[in-house]
């Protein structure tokens, strides 16, 4: 398995369930690792055969700016769809961490893996 990743995607947008969540931007940090049954692009050195990591940063910005969602768990899942579906990965593992979200806290999140059905 070949495993495109990207690391520490920080921005800021509006999610949870608390009142003192939903009114203002806090910092996410995403974590994500998809993979691929070995790569053609190991062999073609062409983009298209792999998974643009590129375009799956702007994917990750218009999520932040645009989605409607509460739960960093189906924030997780939305980013696991998208690259199964939209980039074509055979196995995700998300990463969804709300860094200092507690005083006494270094961070909260989800961890989810995900495959495709194929």
């Amino acid at each position: 398995m070949d495993v495109i990743f990207i690391e520490g995607y920080t921005g800021q947008t509006v999610i949870g369930i608390h009142d003192t969540e939903l009114h203002r931007p806090q910092t996410i940090v995403v974590d994500v690792h998809a993979g691929l049954p070995h790569a053609q692009a190991c062999e073609t050195d062409r983009i298209a055969d792999t998974i643009d990591y590129g375009g799956v940063r702007e994917r990750l910005q218009a999520l932040y700016r645009d989605h409607q969602l509460t739960l960093l768990e189906s924030f997780a899942e939305t980013i696991a769809e998208m690259l199964i579906v939209d980039f074509g990965a055979a196995w995700v593992r998300v990463k969804v961490v709300k860094p200092k979200k507690f005083p006494d806290v270094e961070a909260v999140g989800v961890v989810i893996e995900r495959r495709a059905q194929r």
